[in-house]
């Protein structure tokens, strides 16, 4: 695993600066990856891709708006740059006000990865 990036704080209200949790890293191996979004005892919250092909060097982005559940899908959104960014679909309800981390799943490698930073999801 390499470069993991993560948004410091976000709130996804109306009022809120920045409304997504940006996530994005690179694999050194391809692989396929589940990526989760767990809270700070370690449970699993969201879980926004499973088993997704990612090749190795390329970046991954990705959006969490903050609800709770297993996507059903995703969309690709315009990233900064002309990058594309993966939004997966949640239809659960909000996820409450904590510091949460992403978990990602390498599949091939048969190994889980916890990101290095946590991030914090504000609520008014």
């Amino acid at each position: 695993m390499q470069v993991f990036k993560l948004t410091p704080r976000f709130s996804p209200t109306p009022g809120g600066h920045i409304k997504e949790e940006r996530i994005s890293f690179k694999l050194a191996s391809a692989d396929e990856v589940t990526v989760t979004i767990v809270d700070s005892s370690g449970a699993a919250v969201a879980t926004l891709l499973r088993r997704l092909p990612v090749p190795r060097y390329k970046q991954l982005s990705l959006r969490w708006t903050g609800k709770l559940g297993t996507a059903h899908g995703y969309r690709l959104i315009a990233g900064p740059e002309g990058r594309q960014a993966v939004r997966p679909k949640l239809a659960g309800p909000p996820a409450p006000a904590g510091v949460y981390r992403v978990r990602v799943t390498l599949r091939r490698q048969r190994r889980t990865v916890l990101s290095p930073r946590s991030f914090t999801l504000v609520r008014p």
